[in-house]
């Protein structure tokens, strides 16, 4: 007789890295999808991790073998005035989460990111460098990786880099629409990293659930993107030929018309990373794989663009 399938938590399963979890963990086990607002029609549940109170009952009533914490405040530049919200979300509740794994035996998979560090190295971020936020954002985020550690659970923690995917926002996405309204883009050619398509990210979970052995490398910190780094003006070039190259209909934008600018000329009020390249060594030594280039996924993603 077989054992039952463990019981997986995700939690965010509606944002574009959650999306792409619900495909990869629907074959890891009995998978329980929980977002904030959940899509009209799905099977998921409504679950605010900033509620610590509905968390914790979730998770008790649940006991799940796994926790996938895929939810997270990502409002970059809105952070810097509301960092109340950045803490309550990306530090608050995952130590909570945390917490109440770790009473139930649970394995914690959590996301973090790039904007850990201040991005001043000249080589690519190793997973036990200083970290040095420069933003509300970043800070909360390492705020929520230091409760993680601290509480003991068995867990992953994945600094992720310049996440897309074909659902929901992201770069790519926003450069296509901008290339079907002008007749020129300006983009940062200053600021550099290896962008993650959230499939590989989604499915990279997926392994570490399934390879139980896997779990005595747990508690600790990995870094997952693509292989390949570019800038933003790069990827917004490789952006725009894909879809010129795939004969995608009403672009505006040529290639030769995305044009590059530095980081003095597009303010933000949250100072990005000049460095956000990760190194990935670690993690694709735990796994024995060469992680793919992120072109090939793009090229995926623009495909299926309309």
């Amino acid at each position: 007789m077989k054992d039952a399938p463990q019981t997986i938590l995700l939690l965010g399963a509606n944002g574009q890295l959650g999306w792409q979890l619900q495909r990869s963990l629907s074959i890891a086990g009995s998978l329980v999808s929980c977002a904030r607002t959940p899509l009209a029609g799905s099977h998921m549940c409504a679950l605010d991790i900033v509620d610590t109170d509905a968390l914790v009952r979730a998770i008790r009533a649940l006991k799940p073998a796994v926790i996938v914490n895929a939810a997270a405040y990502t409002a970059v530049d809105k952070a810097e005035s509301d960092q109340e919200s950045a803490f309550a979300a990306n530090a608050i509740a995952p130590g909570i989460i945390a917490q109440e794994a770790l009473k139930y035996g649970a394995l914690l998979i959590h996301y973090s990111t790039d904007y850990v560090f201040d991005g001043e190295k000249s080589s690519p971020y190793l997973e036990n460098d200083i970290p040095g936020p420069r933003t509300v954002y970043g800070a909360s985020k390492l705020a929520g990786e230091q409760a993680i550690v601290a509480s003991g659970v068995d867990s992953f923690i994945f600094r992720l880099s310049w996440v897309f995917s074909e659902h929901g926002s992201n770069f790519p996405k926003t450069m296509l629409r901008l290339a079907r309204e002008r007749e020129s883009l300006n983009v940062v050619a200053d600021q550099h990293g290896r962008p993650t398509p959230a499939a590989l990210a989604a499915d990279i979970c997926a392994i570490c659930i399934r390879e139980k052995a896997l779990r005595s490398s747990a508690s600790s910190i990995y870094h997952l993107a693509a292989n390949g780094e570019c800038s933003w003006h790069g990827f917004a070039q490789e952006t725009i030929r894909l879809a010129h190259a795939q004969h995608k209909a009403h672009l505006k934008t040529s290639v030769d018309a995305v044009y590059a600018i530095s980081s003095r000329d597009y303010p933000t009020p949250a100072k990005r990373p000049a460095n956000s390249v990760l190194n990935t060594d670690k993690l694709e030594s735990l796994l024995n794989i060469s992680l793919p280039h992120w072109q090939e996924y793009l090229a995926r993603m623009v495909f299926l663009q309309p």
